[in-house]
């Protein structure tokens, strides 16, 4: 306890009523923010049971006791004050009112350019509130912790420097934070400099260099091309400096990458002020002149890579691709700095900043920011944290009014779920937002959480350069039009300290307008990329699904890893039924039983770890697997704690990776395409629990997974285990949605497989990573085969190494006596097989499709030549017949039976449910479509 506050210990059972008044007042900013008393007082408090609820007066009357009781059991002294009552009473005040102002200054911080926003009065704020007036400025008081400095103040001074602190152009939301230390931290950096930075003359000029940057590239392209879209950051004019201030933080601490994502507000700003884009590449963008490669698309969507020299060194700086799903974008970034990290070992975050920009409306207003939030600090998903910047302009599209756009006060207010710090920022005032940043990127990077930066600005145009902002927001750009740039304030600034004259700041603008005339690069910091720090894709370049690989192996190899695979110390005492599965797995090693299919995908695991290559599998049960058939990672029984054999399947194997995610598919989904785009080398596998869950990332699948590559260039080799097959579970357990997959497909940009055998599944996996393809795999995975007796493998079919796209018939059907072939994928095959074998049909063959795209006409038409004579053919699904592969591929399946066959339809009809809830009812479907497939036109339908 500070001295003036205690004249003396007193050996006491009680307090007295005076004093008692003063403990209260403790025990309340005590109870606030337990920061805001002395040591010894929070040691004391911290003693008291929790009486969180209970009637005031009956907790103070606790406190009595238990103080007094302490008193007695340990001899200490008890507390008596200095002074008056009313003196003791004001100093407690004084420090509620320091941590009024720490907790709700920024709500009267001065933060809109605008002077728009209609702050509510705080009363915490007001001296009165706490009984204080300027009549008290001349005394002194003691200031706790405040500014980390002299152990008192005059009230005056302290009320100027809370004000100063957190009223002025930085509003700090942090006493949401759990954490003391992250609390005292951000105190000592703001109250310490009283948030006010103190640059010299070359960070001020290169910050107004950047402000001119950022003014005049947008000039120029409005001049040069008038009316074209451009998205336009004119009015968050400082996003450029804080950017560049970023990376160079980050670099100076060592971080080697930097991967930023943002959606369309100052992208091509970036691209060109902060990447070091050359302007006549951009300049020809918007002329029409490019080389077309794919489907291509809009200037405001397109990423880029270079090297951007700190002190510290170069940093590769990657802006992600990212389409108009405002903010799916920002786990992709995610996923791809993880992937970074992993490659170079990096567990703390430290070696690469991921930095995500967001608009204020999209922040507030879509799922995927609290799903990535969310994922944040999982095992399966941590970056060391991520900078949040919000270029909160104050409007979306042409929505503005706070009760239409959000329900909080501040768009940030969804970033308290993982308390991260929340740092509001006035545009216009870009010193303020260089020393946010780099309190941002300081924080960030030591105590590795997310951070958010709110930069209050405005948006110069509408929503686009050919938007009318005035139809809607008539007085907002009433005083836009009125309101000076960034530029202009901060030159004026400078002009008036004397560190610049008019024409420093008009040669500045020159230059830059000349080096845009020239198309040269404009960024300093910009380096030529150093390729052998990063991936190389090179080996993956101009393939197709069909090129040449070998993934065969021994059977005596495969044993030996299977014998790796299924090993599991004695001190691991595992679940019964686990118990089985592995013992079952020791006999198909040893030839007693056939390879499940559980199996089948460890053995796969097991062999691509060997041969170097890392695995990382996500999916809200893959550990065990949800239809209880991968048990990857073992439960013991007697301490919880955990074994993964495929983890110790030789001493130079690949890391296994295998991870139960939080509840969520579409952030998730996203994460782990931003880790297949960046480690071309690594088996990247999400698993949807039921594959009907993978529309909950529809977007993922519809703007990354299918068309990356068309759009960017950007080559992916994401495999999707999605479960699918009808078991008679209802609507959303049956159908992973084959069809939308299948609706997307062209241009050979994914592979959809429907694999039917264990060794099927062992092949295509090994497939999708020896191959040097990389594009999305996507797998129509079972749940009843897991453990159908017909279901099984040999080792010597999992040794062949080959997937094989179309299977023909297995069993002892004469070809010359086949009078229908009849085409199927999935489960429905085992079906129509028994039911055939039972019904001793000797003359219907049944042709497996197992990769439904891209078709495989050449192998579909090899196996068909046996059967020319054949001109009824049928394609039997278990979906409705407006889902499944009917009306996608059917087509296929006319090229493959030629003019004279027919092809007709086995399946169940058209629904707008994926399937029917009642068992019965499915029962019925199901043989009913088996009965149309295998009955010929002449026969009775049975």
């Amino acid at each position: 306890m500070h001295e003036g506050v205690m004249k003396a210990w007193l050996e006491s059972s009680h307090l007295g009523g005076g004093n008692m008044a003063y403990v209260d007042e403790l025990y309340e900013s005590y109870l606030a923010e337990p920061t805001s008393v002395g040591d010894e007082w929070r040691e004391f408090f911290a003693q008291l049971p929790k009486l969180d609820g209970v009637d005031l007066e009956v907790r103070h009357s606790d406190i009595r006791e238990q103080f007094a009781e302490l008193a007695r059991n340990k001899h200490r002294e008890v507390v008596t004050v200095q002074g008056s009552q009313s003196a003791d009473l004001r100093q407690v005040k004084v420090l509620q009112l320091i941590n009024s102002y720490r907790f709700r200054g920024h709500q009267h911080a001065r933060l809109d350019p605008l002077d728009l926003w209609k702050q509510p009065r705080v009363r915490d704020l007001e001296l009165s509130h706490h009984d204080l007036s300027e009549a008290d400025y001349d005394t002194e008081f003691h200031v706790g912790s405040f500014a980390g400095g002299p152990e008192t103040m005059k009230l005056g001074d302290l009320h100027k420097a809370l004000e100063k602190t957190y009223c002025g152009s930085i509003g700090a939301e942090y006493m949401h934070i759990v954490s003391t230390d992250e609390k005292r931290w951000i105190q000592q950096r703001l109250e310490g400099i009283h948030s006010t930075p103190d640059f010299d003359k070359d960070t001020k000029s290169r910050i107004l260099k950047d402000l001119v940057a950022a003014d005049g590239l947008e000039k120029y392209l409005g001049s040069k091309f008038p009316g074209a879209k451009r998205f336009g950051l004119e009015g968050g004019d400082a996003m450029i400096p804080m950017l560049k201030t970023m990376i160079h933080r980050a670099g100076e601490q060592g971080a080697k990458d930097c991967v930023i994502g943002m959606a369309h507000r100052g992208r091509l700003n970036t691209l060109i002020n902060v990447l070091g884009k050359n302007p006549s590449d951009l300049f020809d963008e918007f002329a029409g002149k490019y080389t077309v490669v794919g489907a291509g698309d809009v200037k405001y969507h397109m990423g880029f890579s270079s090297d951007f020299a700190t002190k510290g060194g170069n940093v590769h700086l990657a802006l992600a691709f990212n389409p108009s799903h405002l903010e799916i974008v920002n786990p992709v970034v995610m996923g791809s700095v993880r992937a970074r990290l992993d490659r170079r070992g990096c567990t703390d975050g430290s070696l690469a900043l991921p930095i995500t920009i967001h608009g204020d409306s999209a922040f507030a207003g879509q799922g995927v920011v609290a799903e990535t939030f969310n994922i944040s600090q999982t095992r399966a998903f941590k970056v060391g944290g991520t900078v949040r910047i919000v270029i909160n302009n104050q409007v979306g599209f042409t929505t503005s009014n706070r009760e239409d756009t959000r329900s909080t006060e501040y768009c940030t207010d969804i970033a308290k779920m993982v308390q991260a710090p929340i740092f509001h920022v006035n545009g216009d005032d870009p010193e303020a937002v260089v020393l946010v940043a780099q309190l941002a990127v300081d924080y960030r990077n030591t105590f590795k959480r997310d951070v958010v930066i709110d930069l209050v600005c405005y948006r110069r145009n509408g929503h686009n350069e050919a938007d009318e902002p005035n139809a809607t927001q008539p007085l907002m750009y009433q005083k836009i039009k009125k309101h000076p740039t960034p530029r202009e304030l901060y030159a004026e600034k400078l002009t008036k300290q004397g560190l610049l004259s008019d024409d420093d700041v008009k040669a500045m603008m020159a230059n830059y307008r000349d080096a845009l005339d020239k198309g040269d690069c404009v960024v300093d910091e910009w380096r030529q990329m150093d390729h052998t720090s990063s991936v190389d894709w090179t080996p993956f370049l101009n393939h197709d699904w069909d090129s040449d690989y070998d993934a065969s192996m021994s059977v005596d190899a495969l044993v030996a890893l299977g014998e790796k695979a299924t090993a599991i110390p004695a001190s691991h005492s595992l679940q019964r039924q686990v118990g089985r599965v592995y013992e079952d797995r020791a006999k198909m090693l040893q030839g007693e039983k056939k390879i499940d299919w559980g199996f089948a995908e460890i053995l796969a695991y097991a062999s691509v770890v060997h041969e170097g290559s890392r695995i990382r599998i996500v999916g809200q049960d893959s550990g065990r697997g949800t239809f209880f058939h991968r048990h990857a990672v073992l439960h013991n029984q007697t301490d919880g704690s955990t074994y993964v054999p495929l983890e110790h399947i030789s001493d130079e194997q690949g890391p296994f990776q295998v991870y139960d995610s939080a509840l969520s598919e579409e952030a998730v989904l996203a994460f782990e395409y931003g880790y297949a785009t960046a480690e071309p080398r690594a088996l990247v596998i999400w698993e949807g629990q039921f594959g009907d869950f993978a529309n909950g990332a529809q977007v993922v699948i519809d703007q990354f997974l299918s068309s990356g590559e068309q759009k960017w260039g950007r080559l992916c080799g994401l495999t999707l285990l999605l479960p699918h097959g009808y078991e008679g579970q209802g609507p959303e357990h049956s159908s992973a949605r084959l069809e939308r997959f299948l609706q997307l497909c062209a241009d050979h940009n994914m592979q959809i497989c429907v694999p039917t055998t264990p060794a099927q599944v062992f092949n295509m996996l090994r497939r999708q990573q020896v191959r040097p393809m990389r594009r999305p795999l996507i797998v129509m995975s079972p749940k009843s085969l897991l453990r159908h007796p017909l279901a099984t493998s040999s080792l010597e079919e999992l040794a062949s190494g080959r997937y094989l796209n179309v299977i023909g018939e297995i069993d002892d059907i004469k070809p010359a006596d086949v009078k229908r072939v009849v085409f199927c994928s999935g489960k429905v095959y085992y079906e129509l097989l028994e039911e055939r074998r039972k019904r001793e049909i000797t003359d219907i063959a049944i042709v497996r499709v197992e990769q439904l795209y891209p078709f495989p006409h050449e192998e579909m038409e090899q196996i068909l030549s046996q059967y020319s004579h054949v001109t009824d053919y049928v394609w039997c699904q278990e979906e409705p017949q407006n889902q499944g592969a009917w009306y996608c591929s059917q087509h296929h399946f006319r090229a493959a039976i030629g003019k004279a066959g027919y092809l007709t339809y086995a399946g169940r009809e058209a629904s707008s449910s994926p399937a029917v809830g009642y068992l019965s009812v499915h029962n019925k479907q199901q043989q009913a479509l088996i009965n149309d497939a295998l009955t010929l036109n002449h026969e009775e339908k049975q």
